[in-house]
C-alpha cells in the first residue's frame, strides 16, 4: 500500500512537472511600446491638452464663486434676511453648476472618458493584436505584462518580448 501511494505521489510529480515546462511564457511591457508609438504620443498630448483647457475653465468658474462669496461676505451686514437667502442660493447654484460641470468632463462616463476611449482604444487593440498574433506564431501559451503585473517579481530577459511585439506594431 505504501509503494503504491509513493508511485501514485512520484508519477503525479513527473506529469506537473512536464506539464510545467511545456508551458511557453512570454513577458512584454505594454506600457513601454505605447510610449514608443508616435501615435499614442500624439492621442496622449491630446488629451492631455483637453485635459487643461477644461481644468482651466473649472478653475475660472471656482474664481468666480469665490469672488461672489466674498462680496457676499463684505455685503452681510447690509443684507437682510431675504437678501442673504437669495445670495447664499446663488452661491450654491452656481457651485452645483461646477460640480455638474466637472463630472461632466472628468467624471467616470464623462466627455475626456469617452475622448481617451475613442484616441486610444483602437491604438491598445493593434497592440493587443500584435501581442496575440505574436504569441500564437511562437507558440506561447501565456503572456504577461510586465508594466501592470505587481505580482511579477522577476523576469528574465530571455522572455521579454517587447522589442519583437514593437517591431511586429511597425
Amino acid at each position: 500500500m505504501m509503494i503504491k501511494s509513493l508511485l501514485f505521489t512520484l508519477a503525479f510529480a513527473l506529469i506537473s512537472t512536464f506539464s510545467v515546462q511545456a508551458q511557453r511564457v512570454a513577458v512584454v511591457d505594454i506600457a513601454r511600446i505605447l510610449e514608443n508609438m508616435p501615435e499614442y504620443k500624439t492621442a496622449q498630448k491630446q488629451l492631455d491638452e483637453l485635459s487643461a483647457t477644461w481644468r482651466q475653465e473649472v478653475n475660472s468658474e471656482m474664481d468666480k464663486i469665490k469672488g461672489m462669496y466674498n462680496k457676499y461676505q463684505a455685503e452681510l451686514p447690509l443684507l437682510n434676511e431675504e437678501m442673504k437667502k437669495k445670495r447664499e442660493e446663488e452661491i450654491t447654484s452656481k457651485e452645483k453648476q461646477v460640480r455638474d460641470l466637472q463630472k461632466e468632463r472628468f467624471g467616470t462616463e464623462g466627455t475626456l472618458f469617452v475622448k481617451r476611449e475613442e484616441l486610444v482604444k483602437p491604438i491598445q487593440d493593434k497592440v493587443y493584436k500584435a501581442i496575440d498574433d505574436y504569441a500564437k506564431e511562437r507558440g506561447y501559451d501565456l503572456v504577461l505584462d510586465k508594466s501592470s503585473a505587481a505580482g511579477i517579481l522577476f523576469v528574465g530577459d530571455a522572455i521579454d518580448k517587447t522589442d519583437d511585439v514593437f517591431k511586429k506594431i511597425k
